[in-house]
Formats: structure tokens, sequence, C-alpha cells
């Protein structure tokens, strides 16, 4: 593997970074809502799931209380 100036890496990461296609505002306001709205729906199914297992476990196990 040949080794790279600085100088040359340097321009190399430039051109690299014009290639980038950067997503608009709208873009990244539309994802990080869906984010948000997909992290809550999963933490209620898994808090769900969650009580229904240790209902379960309880009622089988016979832990009262």
């Amino acid at each position: 593997m040949a080794r790279t100036s600085p100088t040359e890496f340097i321009q190399q990461v430039q051109q690299e970074t014009r290639k980038v296609t950067w997503p608009s505002w709208k873009e990244t306001r539309m994802t990080t809502l869906m984010v948000f709205v997909m992290v809550v729906l999963v933490s209620v199914f898994l808090s769900v799931a969650d009580w229904v297992i240790g209902t379960a476990m309880k009622a089988i196990l016979g832990g009262g209380a």
C-alpha cells in the first residue's frame, strides 16, 4: 500500500466531500421526526411486552404481591 502525503490526502478528502449529496433541512427534520416516533413506538411496545411477560410469569410461578 502506497503512502500518501498529507497534502495529497487533504486534496483527496476535499474531492470526496464534493461528491457527497447532503440532505436538505426538510429531509433532516423529517428523518429526525421519524426516528423519534419509532423510538416512542418501540419503547411502548417493549414496555407492554415486558408487562405481559412479567404478569404471565408471576401467574405461572405463583409470585404474589
